[in-house]
C-alpha cells in the first residue's frame, strides 16, 4: 500500500503542472489576451477531436501502418548492425561515425527526396520511419553488448560454450533492458516520421490532415490532431513498458528487492 502510494505521489507533480498549464490555456483564450484565430481555446480543441474522430482514426490507420512497418524494418536492421558491429571492431570503427551523422541531417530535408525518388505512397514514409527509428536502438544494443561481465563470457567459455551459446545466453539477455530503452524512444519517433513524410506528399495519413485543416486555418482542428499524436505516443511508449516488464521478469525483481 505504501509503494503504491508513493508511485501516485510521484506523479501528482506532474498532474498538477498539467492540469495548472491548462487552466492557463483557457485563461488566455478566454479573456482574450490571444486572438481565437491564433490559439484555440481547450474547450474548442475537445470539440473539434470529438466532432472530427471517425476522419482523424481513417487517416491515423494509415500514419500507424507506416509506423508500425518502419519500426519493424527499422528494429530488425539495428539488431543486425549492432550486432556485427560489436562481433567486427573495425565494422564498428567504421559505420559508428556514418551513423551519428545520419543523426544530424534534418528529417525534413529527407522527406522531399524520399518523395520523390520512391512516390507519394507508403515507401518513403516507411523508409523516413526507418532511418529515424533505427539509431537509438542501434545504439542501445551496443551499450548492452559492452555492458557485459567480462568474467561470465569467460566462464561460458570455460564451459566450452559456442560464440552462438554466449551470445544468446549472456550478450543478448544482458543488453536487453537498454534495447529496450532505446525502442521506447523509437516507438514516440515512428509516429512522428511518419506524419513529418506525409506533410511533404501523400493521399492519406494524419499529416495529409494536418495539411488541409492548416490551409483552411481550422487551427482547433490542428491542435486536435497534435493532441491525437501525443496520445498515441504516449500508448506506444506504455505499450514497450509493458513488453519490457513482461519479458524482462528479473529486472522487475530487481526494481522490488532495491526498493523494499
Amino acid at each position: 500500500m505504501t509503494k503504491r502510494l508513493q508511485s501516485i505521489t510521484s506523479k501528482l507533480p506532474a498532474v498538477v503542472a498539467l492540469c495548472l498549464l491548462i487552466l492557463l490555456w483557457q485563461f488566455l483564450c478566454q479573456s482574450g489576451a490571444v486572438p481565437a484565430y491564433m490559439l484555440p481555446s481547450p474547450v474548442q480543441v475537445i470539440k473539434a477531436l470529438v466532432t472530427d474522430l471517425p476522419t482523424i482514426l481513417k487517416h491515423a490507420s494509415v500514419t500507424l501502418q507506416e509506423a508500425f512497418y518502419g519500426l519493424c524494418i527499422g528494429v530488425g536492421l539495428a539488431f543486425v548492425m549492432a550486432t556485427l558491429m560489436d562481433h567486427f571492431q573495425m565494422l564498428n570503427k567504421a559505420l559508428y561515425p556514418i551513423l551519428i551523422i545520419t543523426q544530424t541531417i534534418p528529417t525534413i530535408a529527407i522527406a522531399p527526396l524520399l518523395v520523390l525518388w520512391m512516390g507519394f505512397y507508403m515507401a518513403p514514409k516507411i523508409t523516413l520511419v526507418v532511418i529515424t527509428t533505427f539509431f537509438p536502438i542501434t545504439v542501445g544494443l551496443l551499450d548492452g553488448y559492452k555492458s557485459v561481465d567480462k568474467d561470465s563470457i569467460d566462464l561460458m567459455r570455460a564451459m566450452g560454450a559456442t560464440k552462438i551459446q554466449i551470445f544468446f545466453h549472456v550478450k543478448f539477455p544482458t543488453a536487453l533492458p537498454q534495447f529496450f530503452s532505446g525502442l521506447k524512444i523509437s516507438a514516440s519517433y515512428a509516429v512522428v516520421g511518419a506524419v513529418i513524410s506525409e506533410w511533404l506528399g501523400g493521399f492519406e495519413g494524419l499529416g495529409v490532415y494536418m495539411t488541409r485543416v492548416s490551409k483552411a486555418y481550422a487551427f482547433d482542428k490542428m491542435f486536435a490532431v497534435i493532441i491525437f499524436i501525443v496520445i498515441i505516443s504516449l500508448l506506444l511508449m506504455g505499450a514497450v513498458n509493458l513488453i519490457k516488464t513482461l519479458s524482462l521478469p528479473w529486472v522487475r525483481v530487481e526494481k522490488k528487492e532495491a526498493l523494499e
